[in-house]
């Protein structure tokens, strides 16, 4: 008998982690933003078609970029500093043309009402800078929020036959399986949690 296929749907996100992997597949060290808001992974496609005889001949998906857009309630400038590549000095952090964002993985959590988790791995991409926005304080308190936003691309990714650029685990509540084997792939180290080779949670 075929096994009963999963049918529910996310209700929160969770756990953003990233890693500075470079031009290879282990990460620096693994670091988290806490507060993640909102989380969208665009993987564009198209349907190409070639004709001929005044119909369709042959049809192809065509895959674009892989755009992520995240949203913090604010994002820490020790992690802004790391993920796009930018200048301190004596208290000071600067912005400019000559930045450099270093390539990072990056993994979240979809969490669902039973306890369940599906974690998303994405295994290399760039940050871009986000904009800088203010708003006068008025009667009632509004918090403000950030969002930054980051392309992917194919990797290397132990254990699959070709380059991949998103990369997907699930695991029932109170376990962690998969999430730990997700980690050792998209940044060759364990979850934080685990002890060993995990970096700071700020």
């Amino acid at each position: 008998m075929a096994e009963e296929k999963n049918y529910r749907a996310a209700t929160g996100v969770d756990e953003f982690h990233y890693g500075v992997v470079g031009d290879g597949v282990v990460a620096e060290s693994v670091e988290r933003i806490k507060f993640l808001q909102n989380m969208t992974v665009e993987m564009e496609q198209e349907i190409v078609r070639a004709y001929g005889d005044n119909k369709t001949a042959e049809m192809a998906v065509s895959s674009g970029d892989i755009s992520v857009t995240s949203q913090f309630h604010t994002v820490p400038i020790e992690d802004k500093t790391v993920l796009l590549g930018l200048e301190t000095a004596e208290g000071l952090t600067a912005m400019g043309v000559g930045d450099n964002s270093p390539y990072v993985a990056v993994i979240f959590t979809k969490t669902y009402e039973d306890g369940s988790k599906e974690y998303v791995g994405l295994p290399k991409g760039l940050f871009t800078r986000p904009s800088i926005e203010g708003q006068t304080k008025e009667d009632s308190v509004e918090f403000s929020q950030e969002e930054i936003e980051a392309q992917f691309m194919d990797r290397k990714v132990e254990g699959f036959t070709g380059e991949k650029s998103v990369v997907f685990a699930t695991d029932e509540k109170d376990e962690n399986t998969n999430r730990d084997a997700l980690f050792m792939a998209i940044f060759g180290l364990p979850h934080p949690d685990e002890g060993e080779g995990g970096g700071v949670e700020g």
